[in-house]
C-alpha cells in the first residue's frame, strides 16, 4: 500500500534530520552549536586545530572529542585526547587540563608527545598561582599551595625529561616559581623581626639560604641573618652569615659593607685556659 504523498515527505525529512544529527547540532548529548563534522578523522582534526588558532575553543573541543569518541582505535584519537587538554588549558579550566594531561601521561606512556603532556600538566599549577594585583595582597602573602605544587611538579619534569625540547622552560618557571618560595619566607621572616622573634626569623632566613641559594637574594639573607643574630647576642654568627657572602660575592658592591660591619663586630673571646681539660 502507497503511503499518501504528505506521508512520505514527512518520512524524508525525518530521515534526513537523523543522518545529520551526526553532522551537526548536537554530539553525545552536548550542544555544540553550528559544528559541522567531517566524514573522516583527519579533516575533523584540522577543523579542530583551524578552530583553536582562532580561539574558538568551545568549538574545537567539539571536534576534537567527536574524533576520540568516534574513531577510538586509531592513532589520530590520541592526538585529539591532548587538543581537548589544549582546549581546556586555553580556556584557563587548568584542573580540567591537568587531569587530561595527567590521563594521557598515564595511557599512552610511549607516546611521542609524552614530555609535552607532563610539561603542561605541571604548568597548569602555575596558572593557578594567585597574581600580584594591585587590590590584592602581594603574592608572597598569600596561600603558597600552588605555588608549591607548581615547584614539585616542575622540578619532578625536569628530573624526568632531562632531554626535552620543553627544558629551558620548565626551569625559566622553576626559578620564578623558586624565587616566589623564597620571598614568602622573607616575608614571614620580616613579620617576625617585626615582633622582635628572632630565634624564628634565623629559621626563615637559614631556609632561604639552604633551599634558594644563588637565585638573586643572597644579599637580603646574609644581613638579615647579621641583624638577627646580633640581636640574640651571637656576633661570631652575625660575622659568619657576612663573611659568606663576602666570600661568595667579593665584587658585590655589598661586600664592601659586610666587611666593614665583620670588622666593627666585638672580637671573639680568648679560649679558657683549661677549655677541654
Amino acid at each position: 500500500m502507497k503511503l499518501p504523498g504528505v506521508l512520505v515527505v514527512v518520512a524524508l525529512l525525518t530521515a534526513s534530520s537523523l543522518s545529520a544529527c551526526a553532522s551537526f547540532g548536537t554530539f553525545a548529548g552536548q550542544d555544540t552549536g553550528d559544528v559541522t563534522f567531517a566524514d573522516n578523522a583527519e579533516e575533523n582534526m584540522r577543523k579542530g586545530d583551524a578552530a583553536m588558532d582562532a580561539k574558538n575553543y568551545q568549538e574545537a573541543a567539539a571536534f576534537f572529542e567527536f574524533v576520540k569518541t568516534k574513531y577510538p582505535y586509531l592513532e589520530v584519537a590520541k592526538n585529539a585526547e591532548l587538543r581537548l587538554a589544549d582546549a581546556d588549558y586555553e580556556r584557563d579550566r587548568f584542573a580540567e587540563a591537568r587531569e587530561r594531561y595527567q590521563n594521557f601521561v598515564r595511557l599512552h606512556p610511549t607516546h611521542p608527545k609524552l614530555d609535552y603532556a607532563a610539561f603542561r600538566a605541571a604548568l597548569t599549577h602555575y596558572k593557578e598561582i594567585p597574581s600580584d594585583f594591585f587590590l590584592l595582597p602581594p603574592a608572597s602573602e598569600k596561600d603558597q599551595v600552588e605555588v608549591r605544587n607548581a615547584a614539585s611538579a616542575l622540578t619532578e619534569f625536569t628530573r624526568s625529561y632531562p632531554s626535552s625540547e620543553h627544558m629551558a622552560e620548565a626551569k625559566k618557571v622553576l626559578d620564578e616559581v623558586r624565587l616566589r618560595l623564597a620571598e614568602h619566607e622573607l616575608y614571614v621572616a620580616s613579620f617576625y623581626a617585626r615582633r622582635n622573634r628572632w630565634p624564628a626569623v634565623v629559621v626563615r632566613l637559614n631556609t632561604v639560604a639552604k633551599e634558594y641559594g644563588g637565585i638573586g637574594l643572597d644579599e637580603r639573607v646574609a644581613f638579615g641573618l647579621y641583624d638577627a643574630h646580633k640581636e640574640l647576642k651571637e656576633p661570631a654568627k652575625a660575622k659568619d652569615a657576612l663573611q659568606k657572602f663576602v666570600d661568595e660575592h667579593p665584587d658585590d658592591p655589598a661586600a664592601k659593607k659586610a666587611q666593614k660591619l665583620i670588622a666593627e663586630l666585638p672580637a671573639a673571646a680568648p679560649a679558657s685556659p683549661d677549655a677541654g681539660t
